[in-house]
């Protein structure tokens, strides 16, 4: 109760009663309550004017703005810190506040550890679709948000079902999304969790000081030496989920009397093996930072990053592989010389180097300048077996022979299901054998690849197997340069320009032959010289570390900028923002495939996007406790660079009828700030449109001019996509005392396609390229975690600063991906266009029909302790997940491999299916732990 009283209830009493004092502006010194330690980078906004100022490296701040005579709130806020509210009477005089001590919020700061820890593993998938977590922690004050960064995104769960391309991050202003992807590659920073807590956040397209905005939000990372206050932490964690163990340590001068401060943090994270199997985890990371205060106006930061790390992945299961090893199954993974080898390997290395320049002109108009650069490699391993030897017939004729099983040990024919395939005749004992080993040896065999690889060496032929991994090696240079200027006590103007350009080299590389010497770098499922991978260089032999396959470049560059005008009234809070900008993408090629011998080497078109953006938005407030909220934007912005090109590892060609994407949003929600009730009810709306998607994948039974392929590998090409969502969010808090709070959140949406996309196909086994038509997917529902969520959940906090919350969290609304090429026409039509023989439109719907997966619970607890030993601290954390064990579905697709309805239904009517749907399990019960001495 006493520090209570001295650190809130006097200072306002103070306050209140030297209202009447005459001033002119305010100063004072914001510490942490905790360590008595000042506070750099503290937000205080000025009520009704849309004034802002932050603390300087010493904590202290000065208001000193003309402002009217009249009554104002203060509001300091600061990430890891309980907001702080002043009231102040302005007449002609200075007041000086004095010290305001703000209480550090543990809890938020240790959920931020623990969620954007356990979440890493996703973080580096490829896809990477559902992952901007790290953001939504910023806004944890916000109940939902709060929500679906802790306890929904175990289960892919995207708020307003975004996809992260949607959202943009930046680390001290750089742009930090992808080009090829459009995503952020969260990896790029991993295991700094104790020098990222300085963020800014905005949720959708709400004004942002960093950018234009985007649908899914904006996170800005600042990761200056001067904005870290003095001290140092060492940390170590454990837990079941993507890695077992994780030691961080970090160390922060603060800002030195002689103008310098420096800032350092490390960290290891391991695991052979997470919580599925195989999935080992092996990570570093190391973060520096130096800044130079030249004068009050002038500031010069370097940082640079740099975070190797590298995951094994998991893979999809169908229904019979769970049903026959469960849901951990990992097919990717073997025992190779006693030690557990994933084949699947992702390896992350892209060092970044930054450098900032902070220009504070004056108290109105502030200047930031940053350039950067980032460069390394990204690769993703795989096994090759279709190693080949060439042979000549008496004639001189060449001849590929050669090429191996599918080493995958679920693969279909390795299955019980492919031996009882013929329904007329299905053999029963070599199903119950191939039962009965893949139970018992159902994992990667990597001795029978050491095998037949010397095998094929004895008998004076190359390797028949390789692993090797697709690599992208990029080299990316940025610049940016923004400003924001008060103009005058009721407007903000900001704005900004900046550039990139991208140099990437895609290739695929050697890394092992399994004992062999060499490998034949030749297509071995053609012949000729369409077998050749790069016709200058026929029947090559490559070795550990050569490229080989595909060799190309993709050069991006873009420049933008955006201006954004902020109006603050005494009810009415409102803003107006437009951007601009010009985007090329080029291929490269340095291979001459021989399927395409003329449009493989060299230089593709060169393919231009101009976009544009406008948005405004709007705060109308009631009341100081009730306020309502509004956003509309509308933008184009350019198709990614993976999906600007039909078959970019083979040749130039562009997908046809490329366009830009064009996205509109808009929501509106009520606010209440109350003593008894906190929280929020949103509506939104976004629909998309002109979005263009290209997929691989192996097909039979398709149609078209060249009747004699029906079964080929093809490139899927999706243009004019349409997206719509349609729901609502909300959150809401109940304090029933001062340290028990019940909260419930929770969102129901409706997330579909709502145009149909036109299709066509391209592919080495056929020279033309086949239109489909329209795929009839309007009204489908997207893939990509639940569109329904609903928590219900409490939190105490009790004063000796320990703390413990759970919550029960409701899922529904989860679909299966639907494969296009089987909603076009290609599925009930043959080779001339008529309908099959049999085709029935009631068994067709049926099949057809988008898989629902099933309603599920979890249920999740997580508490924590700190003790104050002098100025240092030690904190103790822990969480369970998923504590019933319950097994749900986070995702999954169906496979592409029959697209006409006659194989489809003759697959669907076996007991279990060759080409069923592959699936991604949720984690089971999950426990994260964590211990800190903070000095």
């Amino acid at each position: 109760m006493k520090e209570i009283f001295l650190g809130r209830i006097l200072p306002l009493f103070l306050l209140l009663q030297c209202g009447e004092l005459k001033a002119q502006g305010v100063t004072g010194t914001v510490i942490n309550e905790f360590s008595g330690r000042t506070l750099s980078g503290v937000s205080i906004k000025i009520s009704g004017t849309g004034m802002e100022n932050f603390t300087d490296v010493n904590g202290v701040f000065v208001l000193s703005e003309d402002l009217s005579e009249g009554e104002y709130i203060l509001t300091f806020s600061k990430n890891g810190f309980f907001d702080k509210y002043y009231p102040v009477k302005i007449f002609s005089e200075f007041i000086d506040l004095g010290i305001i001590a703000l209480r550090p919020d543990l809890p938020e700061m240790q959920q931020q550890l623990a969620v954007i820890s356990l979440e890493e593993h996703e973080l580096v998938e490829e896809d990477g679709s559902s992952a901007n977590i790290s953001g939504l922690l910023q806004a944890s004050r916000d109940v939902f948000l709060n929500a679906a960064a802790y306890d929904f995104s175990p289960t892919f769960f995207r708020p307003r079902g975004y996809d992260s391309e949607y959202s943009k991050v930046y680390i001290n202003g750089v742009e930090m999304n992808k080009f090829f992807t459009g995503r952020p590659l969260w990896s790029n920073w991993g295991g700094l969790n104790d020098v990222q807590r300085n963020q800014e956040f905005t949720y959708g397209t709400a004004v942002s000081e960093s950018s234009f905005g985007s649908p899914a939000g904006t996170t800005n990372i600042i990761m200056r030496a001067s904005q870290y206050p003095n001290g140092g932490k060492f940390s170590y964690a454990a837990a079941n989920r993507s890695y077992t163990g994780r030691v961080m340590g970090s160390y922060h001068s603060g800002l030195l009397p002689s103008g310098w401060a420096y800032s350092l943090s490390l960290s290891t994270r391991f695991g052979r093996e997470g919580y599925v199997e195989g999935s080992s985890y092996d990570a570093s990371s190391l973060f520096t930072s130096v800044e130079k205060k030249v004068n009050d106006a002038h500031s010069i930061n370097f940082s640079a990053i740099y975070t190797p790390v590298s995951v094994g992945k998991s893979s999809p299961v169908s229904e019979e592989v769970a049903a026959l090893k469960g849901q951990k199954y990992n097919s990717y993974w073997g025992w190779d010389k006693g030690e557990i080898r994933n084949s699947r390997i992702r390896e992350v290395q892209e060092p970044l180097l930054m450098l900032n320049h902070t220009w504070s002109i004056n108290d109105d108009l502030k200047i930031n300048s940053n350039v950067a650069y980032q460069f390394g490699k990204i690769g993703n391993s795989r096994i090759d077996y279709g190693g080949s030897r060439v042979y000549y017939d008496a004639g001189g004729e060449e001849i590929l022979i050669g090429g191996g099983s599918n080493p995958d040990p679920a693969y279909y024919q390795n299955l019980p299901s492919y031996h009882l395939r013929n329904t007329y005749a299905p053999d029963y004992r070599s199903a119950f054998l191939a039962e009965q080993d893949f139970r018992k040896n159902g994992q990667l065999k990597w001795n029978d690849l050491y095998l037949a690889n010397q095998t094929s060496l004895m008998a004076g032929g190359n390797a028949i197997y390789a692993l090797y991994e697709d690599r992208n090696d990029d080299r990316q240079i940025s610049g940016n340069s923004s400003f924001r200027y008060q103009w005058n006590p009721q407007v903000v103007l900001s704005g900004g320009v900046a550039y990139r350009q991208l140099s990437s080299e895609n290739f695929a590389s050697v890394l092992d032959l399994f004992g062999a010497v060499n490998f034949l770098d030749v297509d071995s499922f053609s012949s000729g010289s369409e077998a050749q991978n790069d016709l200058q260089n026929p029947n090559r032999l490559v070795t550990e570390n050569d490229k080989f396959k595909y060799n190309y470049f993709l050069d991006a560059k873009n420049g933008n900028g955006f201006i954004q005008a902020e109006f603050n009234l005494k009810r009415l809070e409102f803003y107006m923002a437009a951007q601009g900008s010009g985007t090329s993408f080029q291929r490269r090629g340095i291979f001459q495939n021989g399927n395409f011998p003329n449009n493989s080497l060299g230089e593709s078109e060169l393919l231009n996007f101009g976009n544009y953006g406008a948005k405004s938005g709007l705060t109308y407030k009631m009341t100081g406790r009730h306020y309502f909220t509004a956003n509309l934007a509308h933008f184009t912005r350019p198709p990614g660079l993976r999906n600007s090109f039909s078959n970019v590892r083979q040749n130039n060609d562009a997908v046809i009828g490329l366009k830009n994407e064009n996205v509109f949003t808009a929501d509106a929600g009520y606010n209440i700030r109350t003593p008894f009730l906190t929280g929020r009810l949103t509506g939104f709306y976004g629909e998309f449109r002109d979005i263009t998607e290209v997929s691989f994948f192996y097909a039979d039974g398709i149609t078209g001019s060249a009747r004699d392929v029906s079964n080929a590998f093809v490139q899927e090409i999706l243009t004019g996509i349409g997206k719509k969502h349609v729901g609502i969010e909300f959150g809401f808090e109940v304090p029933l005392n001062s340290t028990l709070k019940l909260r419930s959140a929770g969102t129901f949406g409706d997330y579909t396609f709502h145009k149909n996309p036109e299709v066509y196909l391209t592919s080495d086994d056929f020279p033309e390229v086949r239109q489909m038509g329209r795929s009839s997917l309007k009204n489908y529902h997207l893939s990509g975690g639940p569109q329904q969520a609903l928590q219900a959940g409490f939190e105490y906090r009790d004063p000796a600063y320990w703390w413990i919350s759970a919550s029960a969290n409701f899922f529904s609304k989860a679909f299966i991906d639907v494969a296009p090429l089987t909603r076009t026409r290609n599925f009930y039509t043959d080779v001339d266009g008529l309908p099959l023989v049999g085709y029935d439109e009631k068994v067709a719907s049926q099949l057809l029909r988008q898989e629902e997966f099933p309603n599920y619970m979890l249920i999740n607890m997580v508490g924590g302790k700190s003790w104050r030993l002098k100025n240092r601290f030690v904190g103790v954390f822990g969480s369970l997940n998923n504590i019933l064990d319950t097994v749900y579905k986070t995702g999954g697709y169906e496979q592409s491999r029959n697209v006409n309805y006659s194989l489809l239904k003759a697959d669907m009517e076996r007991e279990q299916p060759l080409f069923g749907s592959k699936y991604w399990f949720g984690t089971g019960t999950t426990y994260y732990a964590h211990v800190y001495y903070r000095f």
